[in-house]
């Protein structure tokens, strides 16, 4: 299993270096930088520009926000950078964000998706090969790129393509034109991932005619720490992510797969109605058993590994926020590793 660190929105623009160097030191596989309030590619960049051997891929780039042209462009510069250490991950965000916060108009996301990535790859080919542009789909045409232009062609290839998903419709586009899919948190439960993401990925292979592994990254909110009181306290922030997130519908297929909607639809409501302090008491202890591994920092690896070996091909671990537990997290990455 590889490791992957989720870097906080937290984290100024100028810490990014010495947070990757971190990272990098503690035998993380890669670092996946966020977008919210820094633009993500400049904090990718940072990343890559401080580190020698730590893969970073964008968690993920708002895609509909950007012309594939430029975000392109962007991702070749990246992997030449690097020499080939570049993972570009591309998310939808949602519909109100589109409009009211970037001021771009919003289709059907998991169509529109595939256009996009069918266009950014249409970008690849013409910069790797040569080949004339010439993309067209119902979202986005692209026919003119002039030689001047061209980056060419790089010797460590395209960067590969990461798409965020949560629903069917996306989790089945990943598998038509992406190479790694990574989860949200509220879809990350092994047996969801088993029995409902798996089979998606496989439904988008098929119907994409395609031939190919998609690496498929877990996000859970994984609650951890030296002693048994740190991981109490991570669970508890943990469910307080969750009474958040699980107010909104878009994360309810975890839920509907177990049977739990009606919480969704109970959070949604108190939300409308402004009873912030009784959600809390919604959101059970079976749910959060479901969503949160808990367990020391001696005893997390094998937790993971029991839930999530043979699911996933990489998992996202938290970075200590104190230092002095980088020992200790660098034994939890050697033997996932080893499992």
């Amino acid at each position: 299993m590889k490791i992957t660190a989720a870097m906080g929105a937290d984290v100024p623009l100028r810490d990014v270096a010495a947070h990757a160097q971190r990272v990098e030191a503690l035998g993380y596989d890669t670092l996946s930088v966020p977008e919210a309030t820094h633009e993500g590619t400049l904090a990718a960049f940072a990343a890559l520009a401080a580190t020698t051997e730590l893969r970073v891929n964008t968690g993920v780039l708002v895609a509909f926000a950007r012309s594939p042209m430029i975000l392109a462009q962007a991702a070749w510069d990246l992997q030449a950078y690097s020499d080939g250490r570049f993972e570009l991950g591309l998310g939808t965000q949602v519909k109100g964000n589109i409009i009211g916060r970037f001021g771009m108009p919003w289709s059907a996301p998991a169509a529109r998706m595939r256009d996009y990535v069918g266009a950014v790859r249409a970008c690849f080919d013409t910069f790797q090969n040569g080949t004339p542009l010439d993309f067209r789909s119902e979202s986005y045409t692209l026919n003119r790129l002039q030689p001047f232009f061209n980056p060419g062609p790089l010797e460590c290839g395209a960067p590969g393509i990461l798409m965020g998903a949560v629903g069917p419709l996306m989790t089945r586009t990943v598998g038509e034109v992406a190479d790694a899919m990574q989860t949200h948190p509220t879809n990350s439960e092994p047996r969801y991932l088993r029995d409902v993401t798996r089979p998606k990925l496989a439904e988008g292979l098929e119907r994409g005619g395609r031939d190919v592994h998609i690496e498929l990254v877990g996000s859970p909110l994984i609650a951890t720490g030296a002693t048994p009181e740190a991981v109490a306290a991570a669970v508890r922030g943990a469910r307080e992510s969750l009474v958040f997130t699980l107010s909104t519908p878009a994360y309810w297929p975890t839920l509907e797969y177990h049977g739990w909607r009606e919480v969704g639809e109970k959070l949604r409501q108190y939300t409308r109605e402004g009873r912030w302090q009784e959600m809390d008491g919604l959101v059970s202890e079976e749910i959060v058993s479901a969503l949160v591994p808990s367990a020391t920092y001696d005893e997390i690896a094998d937790v993971l590994l029991e839930q999530f070996a043979g699911v996933i091909d990489r998992i996202l671990l938290p970075v200590p926020a104190d230092p002095a537990d980088d020992d200790a997290i660098r034994r939890v990455i050697e033997k996932l590793r080893a499992g």
